[in-house]
């Protein structure tokens, strides 16, 4: 570990609209990803801003609950807008060097894997600038037949092809060398990913830090992890088991 050069900062950013019902589970995994980073890393200092995009439950409430983490509402009704902006708010209250700092976003109907945060320190420590992280949908309320063809369409492994808000980790200064995430309402993700590559910096796609994410049929934008699970299409329709 000594010849490491570890982030001095880790920002965790969630957007959320209208997530009173998961934000629980993802921000309690959250903070067991940041006892685990403390436990690990304890001179890297850490933060979490959940995005309220618009929200009209009882999101604000359960950020409340949670000490860890600080909310930021804003009315952009875009997920695009709502990391940028969190991001941009997150930052500005960081006196470091943004090559010193790491972004860790996920969604709010995620759940993030204990070792989340000390796996992304670790990778950018070895010079890793951009890190893809795999996602899997919740099996809980998610069909075999849909689960087995998602499964079949995604397999999972280092080195992959996928790009997924809900677990991407990148350095704060090549983020901002190329403007940012910009004001899509889907495929952001892919949008910033593509232009941090064209950049120049050193990325890396891996499996180690797998995600779980809502299985649910209709998202909150258009398009987007729920969409592709909706139209996902299904063989065998009917058959046994």
């Amino acid at each position: 570990m000594s010849g490491l050069q570890l982030p001095g900062a880790v920002t965790v950013v969630v957007p959320a609209r209208n997530e009173e019902e998961s934000l629980p589970p993802c921000l309690a995994a959250i903070t067991t990803a940041a006892q685990v980073l403390a436990a690990t890393y304890p001179s890297i200092d850490l933060t979490v801003t959940v995005v309220l995009d618009g929200c009209t439950d009882g999101s604000a409430g359960v950020v409340a609950d949670y000490p860890l983490a600080q909310s930021l509402e804003v009315d952009f009704a875009s997920v695009g807008l709502a990391r940028r902006a969190g991001i941009g708010y997150a930052l500005s209250r960081l006196a470091r060097p943004m090559e010193e700092v790491w972004v860790a976003n996920t969604d709010a109907d995620t759940v993030v894997p204990a070792d989340w945060l000390v796996e992304q320190c670790r990778l950018a420590g070895q010079g890793v600038q951009l890190v893809l992280g795999t996602v899997v949908p919740d099996p809980v309320g998610l069909d075999s037949e849909r689960a087995r063809a998602w499964h079949q369409a995604h397999p999972l492994d280092d080195g992959h092809s996928y790009v997924h808000g809900a677990n991407l980790g990148f350095r704060a200064d090549g983020y901002l060398a190329v403007g940012e995430f910009a004001a899509l309402q889907v495929h952001e993700d892919a949008d910033l990913t593509d232009r941090l590559k064209a950049h120049g910096i050193t990325w890396a796609a891996v499996d180690s830090i797998r995600a779980t994410t809502s299985a649910r049929m209709l998202g909150r934008t258009p398009g987007g992890f729920a969409g592709y699970l909706r139209e996902l299409p299904l063989t065998g329709r009917g058959a046994a088991g």
